[in-house]
């Protein structure tokens, strides 16, 4: 069957957006990463950056040699890793119960869930609040201030609603209580969503820089997009970055970009192949 000449001018006019979409989306990265690779003069002149300019790997030793940025890779790693498990656990446990046609006062939760989407403490009060719980300064105040979400919950709790109850009601009748049913029966099915949901709120954790920028004043606690922000903006003394000089802090700060995204590019590949799935189904049930 032969396609017609509207059909076939629509795939080559949308195969040509969609691969001048890829490079504007692919070109940034790419750029930073020849930066990253260029001499110090090469990038302080400018440019296209298609390639590396005069190949060189200072910036990197120099960056490797800053305790700042391990420190700050550590920090930031802690806080994805802790806060991603919590609140995977905090909302698959928040969506659990709401699932369940039988759950007394279901309306009223529900919309108490609602009404955070939509309304919020703001920043003076949340700020009062970590200060009262001691959490500031600490690494724990940016995964308490993300531990759960609404529409995480919503996407979580329309995928629940997809596992048939046979399932629950089946093991109940051999013995199981609520708990061991939703640990070993519920969370295993819902990889697809889980998956999803975890790459979320990695990205968001471990790209978090207004909150890490106003809860975190000590170096020590200091995470990768707030040590950037100071590498940008000169506030990084020469001594901590080691050889940082005038002639060589964009490459080092386009190095620092390209070291930061690698954690992400890492885990990504793992989690594609549930993320389609669970975002979909996730989303179209309600």
């Amino acid at each position: 069957m032969h396609s017609s000449f509207g059909n076939r001018l629509f795939n080559t006019v949308n195969a040509v957006l969609l691969s001048l979409l890829g490079l504007a989306t692919i070109y940034p990265l790419w750029r930073e990463i020849s930066r990253s690779l260029s001499s110090g003069d090469a990038v302080m002149r400018g440019g296209m950056f298609l390639w590396p300019v005069d190949f060189r790997l200072d910036a990197y030793h120099i960056i490797i040699k800053s305790d700042y940025l391990w420190t700050a890779y550590g920090n930031s790693l802690f806080i994805t890793i802790v806060g991603t498990v919590l609140a995977l656990l905090l909302t698959s446990s928040t969506a659990y119960p709401l699932a369940k046609r039988t759950l007394p006062l279901k309306k009223l939760f529900m919309l108490i869930v609602l009404f955070t989407m939509i309304f919020s403490g703001g920043l003076i009060p949340t700020y009062l609040v970590m200060k009262e719980l001691h959490l500031i300064n600490t690494l724990w105040a940016i995964i308490v201030l993300n531990l759960i979400s609404a529409f995480n919950v919503i996407v979580m709790l329309s995928f629940i609603r997809t596992i048939p109850e046979e399932l629950e009601e089946s093991a109940m009748i051999d013995g199981a209580n609520p708990i061991r049913i939703f640990f070993t029966i519920i969370l295993p099915l819902c990889k697809p969503v889980l998956a999803t949901l975890a790459l979320w709120m990695a990205v968001s954790l471990w790209n978090n820089f207004f909150q890490s920028f106003i809860y975190l004043n000590d170096k020590a606690h200091m995470t990768l997009p707030v040590l950037l922000r100071q590498i940008i903006a000169g506030q990084v003394d020469a001594e901590a970055m080691g050889e940082l000089n005038a002639a060589s802090s964009d490459s080092v700060i386009a190095a620092t970009i390209v070291v930061s995204l690698i954690p992400i590019l890492m885990v990504y590949p793992f989690l594609q192949r549930f993320f389609v799935k669970g975002a979909m189904i996730g989303s179209v049930k309600g």
